[in-house]
This record gives structure tokens, C-alpha cells and sequence, in this order.
């Protein structure tokens, strides 16, 4: 698959840059299911385990969805966190992108000509969904049966 400049807007004229709003319901659809797990514990002793490893996960999660911030520029994804630039993506390196499980939307792919990367959705996902269809239409996975 090659990859090619995505036009920013119909007509040529830019987008303005659209920030995300953070959305905390996959981090604490993760930090609850650690208490959910310790109903495994009759059956297997690594439960007390995998309910810390999940209230924690979920716990640094919902400190990611609090501190960072996704912007769709012109040109490039930018990931802020705070008032500091951390890390742009440039849509002219993409090569695909998808949400999974679009009715219920938690993992972010895009691959990039030189990395991929798998991301949990911490933002609103009808507002990503619409920027990267707006912005990456022409690059779009089809969606899994």
C-alpha cells in the first residue's frame, strides 16, 4: 500500500485543528473489572493477582485520559500533554488506521510507514471516528464481521 498526502478539506481549504475531549469510561471499565475478577478466586489463586494488575492498569489510564490531549492539525496528529507538544504523527506517514469494535470503540490502531501503534480510545470516540474520517477517509480499514 502506498501512501499519498491526504487532502485536509473539500475544496482545499484547511481544517482547523480539532482537540478531543477526554472520555474516562474505558479506564474505569478496566479498574472495575478488577474487583470483577476476584470471583475467579475459588477456582484460581492468581485472581488477587490480576485484580491488582487491573485496578493499577486502569488507575495509570485514567491518569493518561486526565493529562493528555490528541489534536488534529492541519497536517499531523499531535499529542499533547499539558501545554507540551509530546510527539506529532504526520498523516502523509500513515498508512491505515481503525477503530475496533466500532459499536464499542476501545483500541485505536494506525500504522505509520515505520511503526504501529495500538492505542486505547481515552477520547470521544465519535468525535476520532469523525477527524480521521474526515482527514484519513482514503486510508480507512474496513470494519471487522
Amino acid at each position: 500500500m502506498t501512501s499519498s498526502a491526504p487532502s485536509p478539506a473539500v475544496g482545499g481549504a484547511q481544517a482547523p485543528p480539532v482537540s478531543l475531549e477526554s472520555r474516562y469510561w474505558v479506564p474505569l471499565g478496566v479498574t472495575l473489572l478488577g474487583p470483577l475478577a476476584l470471583a475467579l478466586q475459588p477456582v484460581w489463586g492468581g485472581a488477587r493477582w490480576l485484580t491488582l494488575a487491573l485496578v493499577l492498569f486502569g488507575g495509570l489510564l485514567l491518569l493518561q485520559a486526565r493529562l493528555l490531549r490528541l489534536e488534529f492539525a492541519s497536517e499531523d496528529l499531535v499529542v499533547w500533554r499539558g501545554d507540551k507538544e509530546i510527539r506529532r504523527f504526520p498523516y502523509a506517514t500513515w498508512l491505515g488506521w481503525r477503530l475496533f469494535w466500532p459499536g464499542l470503540p476501545v483500541i485505536f490502531y494506525f500504522r505509520e510507514e515505520r511503526s504501529i501503534h495500538l492505542l486505547p480510545v481515552l477520547f470521544d470516540a465519535t468525535a476520532l471516528r469523525e477527524q480521521l474520517e474526515q482527514r484519513l477517509a482514503h486510508l480507512a480499514s474496513p470494519p471487522s464481521p
